[in-house]
């Protein structure tokens, strides 16, 4: 009889206890795979979120406007810029923007905003949230579109109304102050509370008029990416055939808050994650121990009749390897269900998050989408199924050596 056929039997004479640690290993599995899954979902939509409401995965810019922003440091030769990040095989859209601050005054009142200068005809909603998010009126046709969109909070303070005038005032390349007149065309809802008392959009053409720029001349080359994940490697790509006057950046770079706020709920999960595998690996350890030593006698006569320790040694391990696979099959089994409800359909959270000014969770100007789906990376679900697998046998290491070593004579001796 072979030593896999002989380790299954074994691994079912105690069936309860074999049950028990099943279910540990299942429970634990379903925790790390959940957890996890929530986590590459949720970052990664945040990822994204964050890029359509600025400017991308991987930005082009003036090498200085990271640490002193402002609408006189520019790149120009746009369109040269946007053929070179186009021919990445990561990249799937790339458009132009102009980002700056700007003064908007009605006849009531004036207020600072944050401005955003965009291409209709390059964005979708796949590159730019806020098309979705338009509340009254509608969004610019063309880059040279008389109007303004302003964030609904910002609107109200202003006291426009729409097809109200909005003079707005920014500063150009030369250090000279400019001004333009728009008619509210838009007001968008966001659900982050600082973007909608401060987001104005503008066409880019318009705003290139007002401030002198060229035809392809603009703050920001911005690129989306397939997978976010790809951003460093991208942003490494493109600064080796960028000239001096220009430099790709990631969305990390441009903004460390949230980058590092992600990597603290993601060092965070993974703490957790070690530490319900500690409890498991200690219960299938427990169970594995048990099992040797109540089968002494027996190891002792296997022992005498030409079985050899690394026989003994095998066997035991073949009982760790059934219990890892009938494990993970119990694993796949608890949660498949669960998992396929969250990530079609969700959890709505926005309960939870509500507050007076905003029904959605604010980090650094970007808002959680309040409805929690889940969704997990290959690879992530790959090292979870490879962990469990490993903690299993690595329990059954040492249970496994001290059944080699039982002393024939004297365990024959135990009844």
């Amino acid at each position: 009889m072979n030593l896999a056929r002989i380790a299954w039997r074994n691994l079912w004479r105690q069936k309860r206890r074999t049950i028990l640690t099943l279910i540990s290993i299942a429970f634990g599995g379903f925790l790390a795979i959940l957890m996890t899954a929530m986590q590459d979902q949720s970052w990664a939509d945040f990822i994204d979120t964050a890029a359509k409401m600025g400017g991308g995965h991987v930005r082009v810019q003036h090498p200085e406007y990271l640490e002193t922003p402002s609408l006189k440091k520019t790149v120009t030769g746009t369109a040269a810029l946007r053929a070179l990040a186009e021919a990445d095989p990561a990249v799937s859209r790339v458009v132009e923007r102009i980002f700056g601050q700007v003064m908007l005054s009605t006849a009531t009142d004036s207020f600072g905003g944050a401005l955003i200068a965009y291409d209709p005809a390059s964005e979708n909603a796949e590159t730019f949230s806020f098309l979705d998010g338009i509340t009254e009126g509608g969004m610019f046709e063309t880059s040279n579109d008389p109007g303004i969109i302003l964030g609904k909070n910002l609107a109200k303070n202003l006291g426009v109304e729409m097809g109200g005038k909005v003079v707005y005032t920014m500063m150009d390349k030369d250090g000279e102050i400019v001004a333009g007149l728009g008619r509210l065309s838009g007001i968008i809802g966001t659900g982050a509370g600082s973007l909608d008392g401060s987001l104005a959009l503008l066409p880019i053409d318009v705003v290139r008029e007002a401030l002198g720029y060229q035809a392809d001349e603009a703050t920001h080359v911005s690129l989306f990416l397939t997978d976010g994940r790809d951003s460093d490697a991208v942003a490494g790509r493109l600064n080796k055939k960028l000239d001096a006057s220009s430099r790709a950046i990631t969305w990390s770079d441009a903004s460390p808050d949230i980058a590092g706020f992600i990597a603290m709920k993601v060092g965070g999960a993974i703490v957790m994650e070690l530490i319900i595998g500690l409890l498991i690996l200690a219960g299938i350890f427990n169970t594995l121990f048990i099992s040797v030593m109540e089968r002494v006698r027996e190891f002792g006569i296997m022992l005498a009749i030409g079985w050899s320790s690394a026989q003994i040694f095998a066997l035991i391990m073949l009982e760790s390897l059934w219990l890892a696979l009938v494990g993970l099959l119990l694993t796949g089994a608890v949660t498949w269900f669960p998992y396929k409800a969250l990530h079609d359909n969700g959890i709505d959270l926005s309960a939870v998050y509500a507050t007076q000014d905003s029904n959605a969770l604010e980090i650094s100007g970007v808002g959680f989408d309040t409805t929690l789906h889940i969704g997990i990376y290959p690879e992530s679900l790959a090292v979870i199924l490879c962990a469990i697998l490993f903690a299993t046998l690595s329990a059954g290491l040492y249970p496994a050596w001290k059944a080699g070593r039982v002393p024939p004579v004297e365990s024959i001796k135990l009844v």
